[in-house]
């Protein structure tokens, strides 16, 4: 066996020189290629950037363009038409002008307040001397202020209407001062913002993206709006003659947002075929619904539809059908007065009535002239003297929608509540002239502080006016009937009510200012307004005030028949309920007559009345005048009166009614007419227009005018005064007239003369 051994032909031990490479460190023969790669990556990340940038550009920078445009289109007012600054620089004046009249009705109110005050404490504790001449100060400041009140009422509004460079001016200057003060100081902060806390741009970058963005998907178009509700006045239209320039649409222009140009004429032809803006331009039924639908609807009303609209002489009417809600919120203060100016309508000339069969209907009636035209309310009708029973319905008006004013007076208790001028005394006077016809009814007149129906004379069978004691002599008379009449039904067997016919007379009695009655005859009156109804005893009250305050009691509600003409929104609410006024009763909107303007007196709402629907609708009664009710009331009186005679001495009450009777005709008689001279001194202070006092010197003037012989004969005498004054006071005893000449002392040399208040006392006594 052979053996070899190696070891001499290996090394012992092989050593390798070198060093380690992780995968972090390039390897040296890498450098060039890992660069490359370096910047591929790099303009693949600059290039997503970009991309994003231009996405994010595309999607926000309209955006942002438009909400810079809008910036400037408010700014610079390009939103308000010229119409629309024509009437704020006129509502200005309007303002002004307005300013006057409420100052001025403030004024006379305070003054009045300040009298009525002194009239209280006279009737309670009496006046020293002071008090009265301050009285008396304040009764010629009240006739004074009345007098300026009177005068700016009837001055018109006429306004001096701003030219295209003073509302070019206007549109300015403003928006110097609004990008001055707003624009510029916003930005400014902004800026400030971002530079002092930079870390406030990941609040404010994002925030405008996200504006950018919205408004790029929603743009706001740059137009100008339609005239703000509160500038649709009549007090503020233009003349015929005015022309304005309106100012370029910026929606046009180069910062529109896309799409929103004209370049599809939608929006001029939407302009162009614009329908009438108000009901006194509708020329169609169609065109009017439009108009009204548009207005309700601008309300945010849920208005389903205007299913009729229909002109009237007056204007129009309409039936409205609602999705949901209430008609009454049509009623509401703030609605019903945006609805009078979107529609252009007179004041108070929208009438809406809740339809009772359809509780999402209403009708409404859009007034644009005056409905109760004389030939639409018609003449009165000749009833002659004994032609009609009270059991017949009588014509007394009509309804704003032509219906007659058709009732009859049997058994109405009556209460008609109207300011002083809203006709109250007007439609009495109509009731009583219907009842002075009858041949089964007699008129009783009671009436504390005016004359109630005397104007037909010796139609009315009795009455007691301005006389307390007279008219509680009366109201104990018709309670002491009413017992005896009780009596009567049981004894003949009439039933519940009594049987009226010729010879058993209804008594129909008329009590003007109920407020004015004293305590007694105000309790009286309740009760015998509790009793009177069986017993054809039948009262028909008018009062100035509906409320319990006035009437005594809380009897207002209870009687069957309630009218109301002009008066305040807590009477409507008092007699007809708490919501009368959301039904369509807005007699406190009806405007009471002054010296000059009828207005709408005599216009009344009507519940209870027999034969009538109660709706919230407006009735004019006709007029009945001074000549009229003269006329008539002679000729029924001279063909007979029904007579009480037989009806009277059946209750064993012949003999109290002839007393009574006779006691109230003694006191009938009309006062004395004041004695010349005294007429001679009133007409010299109304010719100076009633200054507070007049001196002798004065007063001489309009004397020699009267009666030069006899005031004449001093004139070349030095003490030429002196006669006069003395003749003056000589003439005023002998003509048993009680007023005393005194010192002016306010002006120079203290001479005599005469105050006014005292003319006016001394007037007063032969009342």
């Amino acid at each position: 066996m052979t053996s070899h051994d190696d070891s001499g032909l290996l090394p012992e031990v092989i050593v390798y020189e070198g060093e380690f490479v992780d995968d972090d460190e390039p390897q040296p023969d890498a450098g060039p290629a890992l660069a490359a790669a370096g910047r591929r990556v790099a303009r693949r990340i600059a290039h997503a950037a970009a991309t994003a940038a231009r996405f994010t550009a595309a999607r926000t920078l309209p955006g942002l363009r438009n909400a810079w445009a809008l910036t400037g289109h408010w700014a610079a007012l390009r939103y308000m038409t010229g119409d629309e600054i024509r009437r704020r620089i006129v509502k200005k004046q309007f303002d002004h002008f307005t300013e006057r009249r409420d100052d001025a009705v403030t004024a006379r109110n305070t003054t009045l307040k300040q009298m009525s005050k002194l009239v209280d404490k006279a009737a309670e504790d009496g006046l020293s001397s002071p008090e009265k001449n301050r009285l008396r100060d304040l009764g010629t400041e009240a006739d004074r202020r009345r007098n300026g009140l009177a005068v700016l009422n009837a001055m018109p509004f006429t306004p001096n209407q701003p030219t295209a460079e003073q509302i070019s001016r206007w549109r300015g200057t403003r928006g110097a001062v609004r990008f001055t003060c707003v624009v510029v100081p916003a930005l400014g902060a902004l800026v400030t913002v971002t530079v002092t806390a930079p870390v406030s741009a990941l609040i404010i970058g994002p925030a405008l993206l996200g504006g950018g963005w919205w408004l790029s998907r929603h743009p706001i178009p740059l137009t100008a709006r339609p005239v703000p509700a509160e500038l649709l006045i009549p007090e503020l239209d233009a003349p015929a003659d005015c022309q304005l320039a309106e100012p370029r649409s910026t929606a046009d222009g180069p910062d529109a947002p896309a799409g929103q140009g004209p370049a599809d004429g939608a929006e001029t032809t939407a302009t162009d075929e614009q329908g009438p803006s108000s009901l006194a331009d509708a020329r169609t039924s169609e065109q009017a619904a439009a108009v009204l639908a548009g207005a309700v609807r601008a309300e945010g009303r849920d208005l389903a539809e205007v299913a009729k609209a229909v002109e009237e002489p007056w204007g129009w009417s309409f039936y409205l059908r609602f999705a949901t809600g209430s008609t009454d919120e049509l009623n509401k203060d703030d609605v019903y007065k945006a609805l009078i100016t979107r529609l252009r309508l007179r004041r108070n000339g929208l009438l809406i009535e809740g339809d009772p069969e359809a509780g999402d209907s209403a009708f409404v009636r859009a007034l644009l002239r005056d409905p109760f035209a004389p030939e639409v309310v018609g003449p009165l009708p000749y009833r002659p003297p004994l032609s009609m029973s009270i059991v017949d319905a009588a014509d007394f008006g009509v309804a704003m929608d032509g219906t007659p004013l058709v009732f009859s007076l049997a058994g109405l208790m009556l209460l008609m509540v109207a300011d002083s001028g809203g006709g109250k005394s007007g439609v009495m006077l109509a009731l009583a002239e219907a009842v002075t016809a009858c041949r089964d009814a007699v008129a009783f007149n009671l009436d504390p502080v005016g004359t109630g129906v005397g104007a037909l004379g010796e139609a009315i069978t009795l009455s007691a006016c301005m006389d307390d004691e007279q008219i509680e002599d009366v109201l104990d008379f018709l309670l002491a009937l009413c017992s005896a009449r009780a009596r009567q039904r049981a004894r003949y067997g009439w039933g519940n009510k009594w049987r009226v016919s010729e010879e058993h007379p209804a008594i129909v009695v008329f009590v003007d200012e109920w407020p004015q009655l004293s305590d007694e005859a105000k309790a009286k009156l309740v009760r015998a307004l509790l009793l009177g109804r069986k017993e054809a005893v039948w009262f028909e009250a008018g009062s100035q005030f509906g409320t319990r305050d006035y009437l005594g009691q809380a009897i207002g509600p209870k009687l069957s028949a309630r009218l109301l003409g002009a008066c305040r929104r807590v009477d409507v609410t008092e007699l007809l309920g708490g919501g009368a006024i959301a039904e369509g009763y807005r007699a406190d909107l009806l405007q009471a007559a002054t010296h000059t303007q009828v207005n709408d007196a005599g216009q009344i709402y009507a519940q209870g009345l027999p034969g009538m629907p109660n709706r919230p609708i407006r009735y004019q009664v006709r007029e009945v005048t001074d000549a009229q009710a003269a006329h008539l009331g002679a000729e029924r009186a001279a063909a007979g009166l029904p007579d009480l005679t037989h009806t009277l001495t059946e209750a064993w009450l012949g003999q109290p009614y002839q007393d009574l009777l006779t006691r109230c005709r003694a006191d009938s008689a009309l006062p004395p007419e004041p004695p010349a001279i005294l007429l001679t001194l009133r007409e010299a202070f109304r010719a100076e227009q009633d200054p507070d006092a007049l001196t002798v010197a004065q007063l001489a003037e309009d004397l020699i005018a009267d009666d030069a012989e006899r005031w004449s004969r001093w004139d070349d005498r030095a003490d030429r005064l002196a006669m006069i004054g003395r003749h003056l006071r000589k003439a005023l005893t002998d003509a048993g007239v009680e007023l005393s000449s005194t010192r002016l002392r306010h002006l120079p040399g203290e001479p005599t003369g005469y105050l006014l208040a005292d003319v006016k006392a001394a007037l007063q006594a032969f009342s």
